[in-house]
Parts: C-alpha cells; structure tokens; sequence
C-alpha cells in the first residue's frame, strides 16, 4: 500500500512536549490555549479546485502520518486515571501499530488560491505529514450518548480528556 502525501501542517508546536494531547485539551500546553496552525497544500495538484467550498465549514478532520513516531505497545498507561495499562486500542495513543492520526481542527479561514487552511485547535507537531482532510458534518460525525468503556469509570474532567457522554466542547 503507498499513501501520498497532500500537504503539510504549520504548528507553532515544535516539539511533542507542550503539544495538547487532543485538539480541545489546552491545560500546560504552549500559551495555554488552543493555537492556530495551517495546513498548506502540495502546488501542482489541482488542490486549489479540491478546496473550493470547505470554507462554509466550520471544522475539517485531517488525517495525518505521525512521521516521528518511532514503535508502539500493545499495552499503555493513558495519561488521565489509574495509572494501569490498557489495550492499546482502547485508547486514544498517538503510538499505533499504523502512525495515523484523526483530528478534528476548527476552520479559521480557508485560501485555496494561496493553498492554505488556517485552523485552530491543532495537536500536530510543525511538518507532519497530511494524508487526507475531510469536512466534520454533525449528523454523521457526532454520536453523542455512545458509551466510552473505561473512561466512564472517570469521574471529573480532570481525569479524562473531555467528558465522555458529550461532544468535546469544541464541537457545538
């Protein structure tokens, strides 16, 4: 299987430490708040007609290779909670048997001329590959009373990422 690359992502995160864990958790990451980045487009693929109309969007998952991520475990102690290991598939570790990483940015502004999606709420690091984007839709994306596993056995945001019987509160 060969993936192309369409495109790279500008981060103001430069190295994993400070970098949010999830696009919506911005506690003791840089500034303290969700930060803009772009994803800029590869020329000379015909991407500038491919953009056209996202920007009545108001969020785009990108689908992105985790290019320094090095190996994965098919057991890992999640960040939030009881400090034991769970199945890797059970959470949400950027470390993947694939390095494929799903995010949901906010659309700050869309240029298709220029090549360029401005978002905020990034959790990439600045050169990580894109592999795909496509717009966030509600009623297909969002499934609100799904039940969360383990995570339901958290209880306060403290410990967990976002509250897991509702939309991440960056998703309205």
């Amino acid at each position: 299987m060969v993936m192309d690359t369409i495109g790279v992502v500008r981060s103001p995160y430069k190295e994993r430490f400070g970098t949010p864990r999830q696009a919506n958790v911005t506690a003791g990451v840089l500034e303290g708040k969700a930060q803009h980045g772009q994803l800029v487009f590869s020329r000379g693929r015909n991407f500038e007609v491919a953009l056209e109309d996202l920007d009545g969007f108001d969020y785009v998952w990108v689908i992105s290779y985790m290019h320094l991520n090095q190996g994965w475990n098919p057991k890992v102690k999640p960040p939030r909670g009881p400090r034991v290991k769970r199945g890797l598939f059970s959470t949400r570790s950027p470390h993947r048997p694939n390095s494929i990483a799903l995010s949901a940015v906010k659309i700050v502004s869309v240029d298709p001329k220029g090549l360029t999606v401005t978002v905020e709420g990034l959790d990439l690091l600045d050169g990580t590959p894109i592999l795909d984007i496509k717009p966030y839709v509600p009623y297909c994306d969002a499934f609100p009373g799904a039940k969360t596993g383990w995570l339901e056995e958290l209880s306060s945001i403290d410990e967990v990422d976002y509250l897991p019987s509702k939309p991440p509160p960056f998703i309205k």
